[in-house]
């Protein structure tokens, strides 16, 4: 049996059913599909079922400095066997997914697909796992494209998360602190030290950024973290510039043993 609504709850008014409308008659044209697999589901911006199922989210224990997921806890403050070698740049670094095959197909599809829409579901993501990074930001920066990147995509992906996590915990955003002076080569098949050299001097910060980020807690945003060459030099660059300390936060990472 359906139960009653209480003769006490309030109305909606007028304004807030017409408000509906043009969202309910947009869902009625155009219904909700799955960011994966492309399924028909209750919302925008949401998984169906074995599309959640297969993406794994990512949490404690992990390291303290790169956030590289351990099997059991060691302790707080613990780190990585790489991160216990040689301490990243940036003082801590956080992701909300692994990268794996069922990720990739979400990110490739925001990332070159034009799947725009998944930027407010994925901003939750980056909240969820960056609870203190975000808490304890002061400003929000996404990691650039170079202009002709920009020109062809149309987009930044990393730009997009960053707004939409801003719009979430209302840290300030400044999409234009952080320029890359040079095209870089794709880094897809590089090792990690290829890819630091490939970055070197590929980061600079606009003249008017420094005031912005200077003595400031950063948070940088970016889409995927694999070996930590991208963030590292944006790191050293807004470091340079003045910026108090460096955190990273990033929608999926590569996760490989520690060693």
């Amino acid at each position: 049996m359906a139960a009653s609504i209480p003769s006490s709850s309030p109305s909606p008014g007028l304004g807030t059913v017409l408000g509906r409308l043009p969202g309910r008659a947009l869902d009625a044209l155009l219904p909700p599909q799955c960011l994966g697999c492309g399924a028909l589901v209750d919302a925008p911006g949401t998984l169906c079922a074995e599309c959640w199922d297969r993406v794994v989210f990512l949490g404690p224990p992990e390291c303290a400095a790169c956030g590289l997921p351990f099997e059991y806890s060691l302790g707080e403050g613990a780190l990585c066997g790489a991160c216990s070698r040689r301490r990243p740049v940036f003082e801590r670094a956080r992701a909300a997914i692994v990268y794996d095959d069922a990720s990739r197909r979400l990110i490739l599809a925001f990332k070159h697909g034009d799947r725009t829409d998944a930027a407010p579901a994925f901003a939750r993501w980056l909240a969820r796992a960056g609870g203190n990074l975000v808490g304890e930001a002061e400003c929000i920066v996404p990691v650039p494209l170079h202009w002709s990147r920009l020109f062809a995509r149309r987009y930044n992906q990393a730009a997009l998360l960053a707004e939409h996590l801003g719009r979430l915990s209302g840290v300030r955003m400044h999409p234009d602190t952080l320029i890359r002076r040079r095209r870089t080569p794709p880094q897809g098949r590089m090792g990690v030290v290829a890819r630091r050299r490939n970055l070197v001097g590929a980061f600079a910060i606009r003249p008017r950024g420094r005031a912005r980020i200077k003595g400031r807690r950063v948070l940088l945003i970016d889409d995927v973290l694999t070996t930590g060459a991208t963030a590292s030099a944006c790191a050293k660059a807004l470091l340079r510039a003045g910026a108090g300390a460096v955190d990273v936060l990033t929608l999926a990472r590569v996760v490989r043993p520690a060693l």
